[in-house]
């Protein structure tokens, strides 16, 4: 009887809850989206970005809301919405929508047709301001001397520039450097990888140093560097055999060879030049080095979109014929080295070593004076010369290297081929060789297209990680083997070359920090719009090269300048080329024209600027003041690409042929070196060696 009362109680209650909560209107299914007629927008919000570079519309989010002031989600359909007076049809999903719109004088406004508006105020920033932040940083570090606060000037006014110039936004501006940009620079893996790979190398570098292992090869290449300019032939050939990343070359060629140079009072100017003038431009050209997976990767993700059959790789090396930057810098360094002869600033720098043993410009050494050496860098009072513990490490960084690239590139590219369809047997190079194909559009390729395919995936960070880690503990180990020196003082010894790179690394993370400044400002795609327009096939190229160098010098990066070109001016240049009624030939000869020059424009560009870290690290491994660098190396730089802009204007319009232009601008360069060059007076009795 109680269970039947209890029964009837919790029915009662059931039945009323249920009448209580029932609405009076069916509740909507998710297909029952709201017509216009029967939902009329009603309060809503609308948002969009802070400023807008340029002229353009920026993308505005609208958020419906309900009675309550809350997200209406239930809002769907196309709706009308009065955009600046024009009236648009705008399409809501749950409430939200998404429309373009252009600014007018710094607003957009937004009507319903309940009448609710909202208003968005976009700070127009003009385009030409996105120069400004690049070109002081490099004026201020080309006046003044003072590469670090040049740099932090121009970071600090690109934030200027993104936060708003009232005095308000002032300080925000100022935190923006570092709380954004220099953390960012921190935050980025590759970075991290080579902050860490130069601190191993130098470290690596002092302990060899320390154990007589430098001062012991210094003497063997004594052999065959017996002056001047032997050993600066030297410095050339290694910087052409190392050809396989710019990174490993800088920093091995240039520390290898400083003791050496020093020796015959060959100024630190000249030696970062050749470090650096041999380092990008070989690496560049080269079939297998660590830039030809970008480079592929650039060609290939631009022209797939145009129809062209011809593979990225094959494209790549036809375009190798119109490399005249890269080619003729390797050849004008030779030329000035054999002829003795120097001009302009690098002459002045060359006399100054010569005749007064000042190897750097800030040197205060007098003449016939030694120059106050380091002691973090000279051997150990006492301590044998044997080359063996220099060469060793050295050779082991570049072996390591190459493994590292083979081992990850081979790991990368079994996973594409396994994407592509392919099944190869194990994770090894002789599993994954015969099926390489599948990473391209061709049932068979070269071997040596096979291997620059294998290259172009590998990691090269992790690569030159475990290369200069090897490095360093190899050295360690012959010194404690050798029992030349203990424990702790090997430490000490390692410390002090982490602290000789520093510097080098501080002006790497500013740089780094300027180029996501021009990121954000679109700095390189301002100075893409400029050179729009209406130009003839035979002009492209030309204005590509200078495109290039400009937007390699404003942004210091000539990887970037590849990422931001490729994509925009190979789609233009085929254009121009049909709209022109060129044949396919002669299309196709446009084509490889500009995938070099883009090349070419962008390590020449990287060439001059102060904020390349390429350059910096030259600067670093030759012990070279940054700015006498870029001081010394931008006249000879300027004068090679004057050359090679040449040749490439007449490759076309004058008809001339790349195998002509060749033997043209190498006559040209040689006539420049003997009739504008001067010899380099000298001492003939080398001084001791410097650190």
């Amino acid at each position: 009887m109680h269970r039947l009362v209890l029964l009837a109680f919790l029915s009662f209650f059931s039945l009323l809850f249920s009448a209580h909560a029932q609405p009076s209107d069916p509740p909507a299914r998710p297909s029952d989206a709201y017509r216009l007629s029967e939902r009329p927008l009603g309060n809503f919000t609308a948002t969009g970005p802070d400023h807008l570079i340029g002229e353009g519309t920026v993308a505005i989010a609208v958020q419906a809301l309900n009675e309550a002031g809350q997200p209406d989600t239930l809002f769907q359909g196309a709706y009308p919405l009065t955009v600046n007076g024009t009236k648009q049809t705008v399409t809501f999903v749950q409430g939200n929508a998404t429309l373009e719109a252009a600014p007018q004088e710094g607003e957009i406004r937004l009507e319903a047709g309940s009448g609710e508006t909202q208003v968005v105020v976009v700070r127009q920033i003009p385009a030409w301001l996105s120069l400004v932040p690049p070109l002081i940083a490099i004026v201020m570090a080309l006046v003044f001397r003072e590469v670090i606060i040049s740099l932090f000037v121009g970071i600090f006014t690109g934030a200027l520039i993104l936060e708003g110039f009232a005095p308000s936004r002032w300080i925000p501006a100022l935190f923006t450097v570092i709380d954004r940009y220099i953390i960012n620079a921190l935050n980025d893996t590759g970075h991290l990888s080579v902050i860490v790979f130069s601190l191993c190398i130098g470290g690596m570098v002092a302990i060899i140093s320390r154990n007589g292992g430098m001062a012991g090869i210094v003497q063997k290449l004594s052999r065959y560097a017996r002056s001047a300019r032997s050993s600066q032939l030297v410095t050339w050939f290694l910087g052409i055999a190392i050809f396989f990343d710019d990174y490993a070359n800088t920093l091995i060629v240039g520390n290898t060879m400083r003791p050496v140079t020093d020796r015959y009072r060959i100024s630190r100017e000249k030696l970062a030049y050749i470090v650096d003038s041999t380092a990008a431009p070989v690496s560049a050209v080269a079939f297998v080095t660590t830039w030809i997976g970008a480079e592929i990767g650039y060609i290939k993700d631009a022209t797939e979109v145009l129809g062209i059959a011809e593979g990225a790789y094959s494209m790549f090396l036809s375009s190798l014929r119109f490399a005249f930057y890269p080619l003729f810098t390797l050849a004008f360094i030779f030329m000035l080295v054999w002829m003795r002869r120097d001009f302009g600033t690098m002459r002045k720098a060359e006399q100054r070593a010569r005749l007064t043993g000042r190897l750097n410009e800030t040197d205060s050494v007098e003449e016939g004076e030694e120059e106050s050496a380091d002691n973090s860098f000279v051997p150990v009072p006492g301590v044998p010369l044997r080359w063996y513990n220099a060469l060793l490490p050295v050779v082991t960084v570049v072996g390591v290297t190459l493994a590292g690239l083979i081992h990850t590139g081979t790991a990368s590219s079994y996973a594409q081929i396994v994407e592509a369809g392919g099944n190869p047997a194990a994770e090894t190079v002789g599993a994954i060789w015969p099926e390489m194909y599948r990473l391209t559009d061709a049932t068979e390729i070269s071997t040596m297209r096979k291997f620059g395919l294998l290259i172009g995936n590998a990691d090269s960070y992790i690569a030159l990680l475990w290369a200069s880690l090897s490095g360093l503990i190899l050295a360690l180990g012959l010194s404690f083997a050798q029992r030349i020196f203990k424990l702790q003082f090997a430490m000490e010894s390692m410390v002090d070359g982490f602290k000789a790179m520093l510097p080098a690394m501080l002006i790497l993370t500013f740089a780094w920090a300027l180029s996501t400044v021009t990121e954000d400002l679109h700095t390189a795609e301002y100075l893409t719009s400029l050179f729009s327009g209406n130009v003839s096939p035979g002009m492209m190229p030309a204005i590509t090269f200078i495109l290039a160098a400009a937007i390699a010098f404003s942004t210091g990066s000539s990887w970037g300048t590849m990422a931001i070109l490729y994509p925009l001016i190979l789609p233009a240049t085929w254009s121009i080329a049909q709209a022109a009624g060129l044949p396919q030939a002669e299309a196709m000869a446009v084509m490889y024209h500009v995938i070099a020059v883009v090349l070419g424009g962008a390590v020449f560009g990287d060439h001059c600027s102060p904020i390349s870290d390429t350059t910096i690290l030259s600067s670093l491994a030759s012990s070279c003041h940054h700015i006498a660098h870029v001081r010394t190396q931008l006249p000879y730089a300027a004068t090679v690409a004057g050359v090679s802009l040449l040749m490439s204007i007449l490759m076309f319009n004058l008809g001339a042929r790349w195998w002509l232009n060749y033997p043209l601008g190498l006559a040209i360069l040689f006539l420049i070196v003997r009739f504008v060059g001067k010899p380099v007076e000298t001492e003939e009795a080398p001084t001791r060696a410097h650190s």
